[in-house]
């Protein structure tokens, strides 16, 4: 269980990296702006809210709701990485 907890935490914690990038990124370029800011402030807080409340889960003991919380943003983030991956190896002609 803890290799579990582990491997899908990191997984979550490189999805929120590359959230907390693009976030910066963006916003040295000036392209968050007042019109789109809530909604990144909502994604960023429900990364914290995965990544965080996971890990204060896990140091209640409650293990299984950790596990089922990470699963949340893990399988799809899985699901998007192997998405591109097929992109990548097998060529798809879309025409």
């Amino acid at each position: 269980m803890k290799f579990w907890f582990w491997f899908l935490w990191a997984i979550d914690a490189v999805i929120a990296a590359v959230a907390l990038y693009f976030f910066f990124f963006l916003g040295a370029g000036g392209r968050i702006g007042s019109f789109n800011i809530l909604p990144w402030l909502a994604i960023l807080a429900a990364l914290t809210a995965v990544v965080g409340g996971s890990f204060w889960l896990r140091s209640v003991e409650q293990d299984a709701v950790a596990i089922v919380l990470l699963l949340l943003l893990a399988i799809p983030g899985a699901l998007f990485v192997l998405f591109f991956l097929l992109l990548l190896i097998l060529h798809p002609n879309f025409h």
